[in-house]
């Protein structure tokens, strides 16, 4: 009798512990785009966002951040006059503000964020977290350098991530300068070196990002990042980049 209520209990356990197992190996995941460009303010994007974010539901992700190009160049095209007296990065997150809106019927959170391009050179950086006064008058962060911002960004409590920093336009910028390094970017017209991104990546210990750099049809869902925790808004999407508690897809 004892040794036929030992095996039972063994029996039990076995198929609880199983059962565990099974709910881990289950557990829900969501996928997160980092990096997207809009037709509305990047002047290089062709999509639009109830577009954007159909491709998005029918690939299964939960989560968009939307990185228009914070640069002269977009600024201008978007109709944005960096010398007037207007509310300019209000008129920048126009893209951001049409996805959220356009998202809402398929369940789809959205994040903000930006693709920093300085005066000095072609390198771009994406920004996350960030408070909107810190990128409330683009004409003087532009103007800045990534030397001088990135004491700003950190102080703001933003996160700040290299994107394709091995592009043949780009150079990677010197490590304490970084809190993370895009080191898969996905979009295919573009020779990104992800190999060379991966291994600055590691040999400066810096976070990690992947993303698909959307821009027109075709771009959509081919990386971000896969997590157990979906965040809320843009300062928990920030708080999970910095975190590192998540997978490149």
């Amino acid at each position: 009798m004892i040794l036929y209520i030992r095996a039972n209990v063994c029996v039990i356990l076995r198929d609880f512990i199983k059962s565990i197992k099974k709910k881990e190996k289950y557990k829900l995941m969501y996928k997160i785009e980092t990096h997207l460009h809009t037709k509305l303010i990047s002047k290089c994007g062709w999509l639009y966002p109830e577009e954007i974010v159909k491709s998005y539901y029918d690939c299964g992700y939960s989560g968009i951040c939307v990185t228009e190009h914070y640069n002269r160049t977009c600024f201008e095209y978007a109709g944005i006059d960096l010398s007037s007296n207007g509310d300019k990065l209000n008129a920048f997150l126009e893209g951001f503000r049409q996805v959220k809106k356009a998202a809402e019927k398929y369940g789809i959170v959205v994040y903000e964020g930006a693709e920093l391009r300085f005066d000095q050179c072609d390198n771009d950086y994406l920004i996350y977290g960030f408070s909107h006064e810190l990128l409330a008058d683009p004409d003087r962060i532009i103007k800045m350098g990534i030397h001088n911002f990135i004491s700003l960004s950190r102080a703001d409590g933003a996160i700040l991530f290299q994107a394709h920093p091995f592009r043949p336009s780009c150079i990677p910028a010197p490590a304490e300068y970084l809190d993370g390094i895009e080191v898969r970017n996905m979009n295919c017209r573009h020779n990104n070196h992800n190999d060379l991104a991966l291994e600055y990546a590691e040999r400066h210990n810096l976070l990690q990002s992947g993303g698909s750099d959307c821009h027109r049809p075709g771009d959509e869902c081919t990386s971000g990042i896969i997590s157990d925790y979906l965040p809320k808004d843009s300062a928990e999407f920030a708080s999970l980049l910095r975190s590192g508690n998540y997978s490149i897809i």
